[in-house]
């Protein structure tokens, strides 16, 4: 299994925007073939910063969400929302 985990940093006043887009594309992400799970966490102290943490069955099925329509769109919405890029973590259980 593979987590992958990424940060944005958004533009204060474009928080909200960006939950809508979340609100619309988080459950269409979860129902993707070989993802796990979806979470939105956000930083408690600046909350302009959030992550999404997401569980793939692979590194395969994660490059298959990631060449998708799906993701292209819910990207191109998400990154005209940001203030600096994103930095993303693809992981995985050492088992200890």
């Amino acid at each position: 299994m593979i987590t992958r985990i990424v940060q944005l940093n958004f533009q204060e006043h474009l928080v909200n925007q960006f939950l809508t887009v979340f609100e619309t594309s988080g459950p269409k992400i979860r129902a993707f073939s070989g993802c796990q799970s979806v979470e939105l966490v956000q930083d408690i102290y600046r909350p302009y910063v959030f992550f999404t943490v997401s569980k793939w069955d692979n590194e395969e099925s994660l490059e298959a969400y990631r060449q998708s329509d799906l993701f292209k769109a819910t990207w191109k919405n998400t990154k005209a929302l940001f203030s600096l890029p994103a930095h993303a973590w693809s992981t995985t259980d050492t088992g200890k």
